[in-house]
């Protein structure tokens, strides 16, 4: 096992990964933009320990903000702040999407995946950062008739009608009592049960494949034999969800959605949307939460519902990846124990003060700038690495085609 040793290194990666994992968690992303460049930039592990190391601190914040979430209730409606349906219907199929993607992350050149990165992130920062200003915009104006809130106008009702489930952030100065019930009263255990009950069997799978990742000979196929069967297990759990949302059984609350029956044609596109989340994830090495975090903004979800349902999904898929890359010995425990430390503590304080100043403030929008400004330094530590990592083959002329997806996870 290899020893831990503090120096400078250690020191500055620290408050890296202490203040990446607070903003990463915060905006619902984990902050494995930020963590990877600094593993390897800062503390000099190569690109796998970074990545599984990544992982598991991705895993320690998620999980601590998981359990500071169960008890928090929707800044707006008598709900829990994690949307259980919502990620229900996405999960499965966004940790199918990562198994594709990640075989494709294999075949394609590291110059062309570095390229897709750049401008998925600045894409996905632009959008998140107008989606943040058009939320400012409209709470300033919920701040504006706040008087004639409180003086029970009628004009003021006539007015917050377009805007009732469009703005969050006027609604959430509520006390801390209010906003917090019983873990016991607040989890939704039949969707949670059924989530823990996809990770299990999945996970199952990907333990499954470590043997023969470890022992079997170049091209044997045995392995792609267990992502095969990850298939009915993600379709069998979504469809499940999305029959319920169909039938009217269930409803996609959070964002103050009272249809009591969805349409076959939306439905087949959000669970495509989590399957195209997954493999772009997988494609480019990222975290489930880079891409739903943004996608349920985009689909009218508040932002504390969205920070919080991204994370709670987040968690699912990157433990399982951090099993697996244990069972392979691909990170030194010492180090990852301390930075797992690090970003768990890290996510605590991140969400107690953002709470504190979205009360404060009375805007919700600072957890989408919040998320902007995690997007936008990820793109460009992510994409300077990756540039640098380019200009490095060019000069000893190394091959930079397309690779052998018998090679996958090899």
């Amino acid at each position: 096992m290899q020893s831990m040793k503090f120096g400078w290194r250690i020191i500055v990666g620290s408050i890296v990964g202490f203040l990446g994992s607070a903003f990463g968690t915060v905006g619902g992303v984990g902050g494995g933009g930020i963590f990877v460049p600094m593993l390897t930039l800062i503390i000099g592990f190569d690109a796998k320990s970074a990545t599984a190391i990544s992982k598991c601190m991705i895993t320690g914040g998620a999980t601590a903000t998981v359990f500071y979430n169960l008890r928090q209730r929707h800044p707006t409606l008598d709900l829990p702040v994690i949307d259980y349906d919502l990620a229900l219907l996405f999960q499965p199929m966004l940790m199918l999407g990562i198994s594709i993607g990640v075989a494709f992350n294999v075949i394609f050149p590291e110059w062309m995946l570095t390229v897709l990165l750049i401008i998925f992130f600045v894409g996905i920062s632009v959008k998140s950062f107008f989606k943040g200003v058009n939320t400012w915009k409209q709470e300033t104006i919920m701040k504006k008739y706040q008087p004639i809130k409180e003086k029970g106008s009628t004009k003021f009702r006539q007015f917050l009608l377009p805007y009732m489930f469009n703005i969050y952030s006027f609604f959430v100065m509520k006390s801390e009592t209010v906003m917090q019930v019983s873990i016991i009263e607040n989890i939704r255990w039949k969707e949670l049960g059924l989530l823990f009950a996809g990770w299990i069997m999945i996970l199952g799978l990907e333990i499954g494949k470590v043997e023969p990742m470890n022992h079997l000979h170049h091209g044997d196929y045995l392995m792609y034999l267990f992502d095969c069967f990850q298939v009915p297990i993600a379709v069998g759990m979504s469809s499940y969800e999305a029959v319920r949302l169909y039938k009217g059984k269930r409803i996609i609350a959070s964002k103050g959605d009272q249809q009591t029956h969805w349409r076959v044609l939306p439905l087949i596109l959000f669970c495509a949307c989590g399957t195209l989340a997954g493999m772009i994830a997988g494609l480019l090495g990222l975290g489930g939460g880079f891409i739903l975090g943004p996608l349920f903004l985009g689909l009218g979800i508040p932002p504390q519902v969205a920070s919080a349902t991204s994370t709670l999904v987040m968690a699912f898929s990157a433990s399982m990846a951090v099993v697996e890359y244990y069972l392979l010995k691909r990170f030194p425990v010492p180090y990852a124990l301390y930075f797992v430390a690090i970003a768990t503590g890290a996510a605590l304080v991140g969400q107690h003060l953002v709470r504190k100043a979205i009360a404060i403030l009375g805007r919700a929008s600072v957890i989408i700038f919040i998320l902007t400004l995690t997007l936008g330094i990820s793109a460009v530590l992510l994409g300077g690495v990756g540039i640098a990592h380019m200009i490095q083959k060019i000069e000893n002329k190394e091959y930079m085609g397309f690779g052998d997806l018998c090679s996958y996870r090899k």
